[in-house]
């Protein structure tokens, strides 16, 4: 099985079934091993009716007890070492569904560090997690019957070559067999990749909603659209019901089928076979080896409806694999260096000049434009933003994402200690962050301060403590440019001042870039550009914006007013 280390090697991206066999490919011994070891077990359940009728013909009919003790004798350990190769036909199948599993969600990880912060921007949530919780697993379900299937179709051989040595007709009859079921249940399987593949698609959506549905439930509460959301999730839930539903059917009739035809295939060769037996040309014992046979058939036969099930949930499910891992990432065209010293970020689409070592506040009244700037400044979206007079875009990616840090207010807190949930490093670092943070409260009030367990994405911390948290990872990164959006957004006015002034003076002569309509953050700036449909309006101190600019101060009163009612209410 593959190491957690281990490299789990290069997909091949061209298809479903091309991903399908990459995984077969990866595990060429287990995969031959599941082959061998069912095609061996397979035969020899074949070998029963054969062992069974020749006890029938040498040793009961004949009276002849030596010889019927000799065939039982044989038929007692051929089937006692057929159930020692189900054992091994099923550990090695299960061996090679977990090696796909492992296999896939390490391709998967890799593709999505590697996509990096373009992860979100290229594919929703909702399906990323359908992929990662559904689709893995039925990718490595359809790899089990790998071994089945090759052995079925060897027992099949196997059976209908024994059948021609009985009765030709019989055995034209078991080799016409298999084509007319793969007549009956093909245009099944087809109908039922398109409908699953639909069903995936509205599956997918609806779990992005549910995962925006967590996220935002206190802010639908606030707005009084909590009605609203669960109306229209009802709806899309109904649909994707009525999806499941249509699955479903498909999914029964081909299970149906399954069972189905090979009992009416056994019950047409068995009723050939009696009338060849009453008509002398087939012996007693023939007759029922033929029995046996077609009897030993059935679970082939329903093995090859299985392989075709699974194998067609299965490429629909690597073509969803696929389309993410054809995913890029965002392009590196740089080639020249960073700037040597701290110098000037520009952003010629809304005009904005953040000069090194300042604090520098963007305020809009749509949060949403002051984002993409710092998008822009952030270089990651396509723009003529310079750094120094040189284009961040011909400047070397990885030199940008050294120097500078885009730090988001919703961005993802993983589980882990709150040490580790920092970035870790030396305490008296860590301690100075946390206080530039005014976190102090929060180590304080966890049972093992920085030790303490937190739960994934600050489940057990509350908003205003998770975006201190942020804050305090973000400074200890100590990035040459810090471009915090909203950074101080869940907090109550008196933490939010001391987290302005802290601020300030915590990242004296770095380049500080915040989003806020906040005036206690606005008045620790040393300067405040204000944003009018994404462009610079006016640039200068918070005071001086105030008393010189109509719109910045009705902006600004208005988070005044707010600030205000909320200290009122407490």
């Amino acid at each position: 099985m593959i190491d957690a280390y281990e490299d789990p090697g290069t997909p091949d991206c061209r298809g479903g079934g091309r991903y399908l066999w990459w995984l077969v490919r990866q595990q060429p011994v287990r995969s031959a091993a599941g082959a061998l070891i069912s095609s061996v077990w397979m035969v020899l359940l074949a070998a029963s009716p054969y062992l069974l009728s020749r006890a029938v013909d040498e040793g009961l009919e004949p009276g002849d007890y030596g010889a019927l003790a000799w065939w039982t004798a044989a038929l007692v350990g051929v089937g006692a070492f057929n159930a020692w190769l189900s054992i091994m036909r099923h550990r090695t199948m299960t061996r090679l569904r977990m090696d796909a599993n492992f296999r896939t969600v390490k391709v998967l990880v890799g593709q999505a560090v590697r996509l990096g912060a373009a992860l979100p921007r290229r594919v929703g949530a909702g399906e990323v997690m359908t992929i990662g919780v559904g689709d893995v697993n039925t990718i490595s379900n359809s790899l089990t019957v790998i071994g089945p299937g090759f052995g079925a179709l060897v027992a099949y051989l196997v059976v209908a070559g024994l059948l021609l040595s009985v009765s030709v007709p019989i055995a034209v009859v078991v080799l016409l067999g298999m084509p007319t079921i793969g007549l009956l249940v093909g245009p099944l399987l087809r109908r039922l990749q398109r409908a699953e593949t639909e069903y995936r698609e509205r599956q997918s959506v609806l779990t992005a909603r549910i995962a925006d549905l967590a996220g935002g439930l206190r802010v639908l509460n606030g707005l009084g659209g909590k009605g609203l959301f669960a109306d229209a999730f009802q709806r899309d839930s109904q649909r994707l019901r009525a999806q499941g539903y249509r699955v479903g059917a498909v999914t029964s009739w081909v299970q149906a089928l399954g069972v189905g035809l090979p009992t009416l295939f056994l019950a047409v060769v068995t009723w050939l076979a009696a009338r060849l037996a009453a008509q002398g040309t087939i012996s007693v014992g023939e007759l029922v080896s033929v029995y046996g046979y077609v009897a030993v058939l059935v679970r082939p036969v329903a093995f090859f409806v299985e392989w075709g099930y699974q194998v067609s949930r299965g490429v629909v499910a690597a073509r969803r694999v696929v389309r993410f891992l054809r995913l890029e990432p965002m392009a590196d065209t740089g080639t020249l260096d960073a700037p040597a010293d701290p110098s000037v970020l520009h952003d010629p689409e809304s005009g904005v000049r953040v000069l090194p070592g300042r604090l520098t506040a963007l305020a809009g009244a749509r949060p949403a434009d002051a984002e993409a700037v710092v998008d822009r400044l952030g270089r990651y979206v396509p723009s003529a933003a310079t750094w120094g007079g040189v284009r961040l875009d011909e400047i070397v990616l990885a030199q940008v994402r050294q120097r500078i840090l885009v730090a988001d207010h919703e961005a993802d807190l993983f589980a882990g200690t709150l040490r580790e949930l920092v970035g870790g490093g030396d305490a008296k670092v860590i301690e100075r962050a946390v206080r530039t943070a005014v976190a102090e409260d929060i180590v304080r009030g966890l049972p093992d301060g920085l030790d303490t367990p937190i739960e994934a994405r600050g489940r057990d911390l509350s908003g205003g403590q998770r975006q201190r948290v942020r804050l305090v990872r973000a400074l200890l990164a100590d990035p040459e440019v810090l471009l915090a959006i909203e950074p101080t957004s869940a907090l109550d006015a008196h933490t939010e001042a001391r987290v302005a002034q802290r601020l300030h003076a915590g990242r004296s002569g770095r380049t500080t870039v915040v989003t806020t309509t906040s005036p206690l953050v606005l008045d620790r700036a040393d300067t405040v550009c204000y944003l009018v449909d994404g462009k610079v309006a006016a640039v200068g101190g918070h005071r001086e914006l105030l008393d010189g600019v109509p719109g910045y101060r009705a902006l600004v009163a208005r988070d005044e007013d707010e600030t205000t009612a909320e200290e009122a209410v407490r």
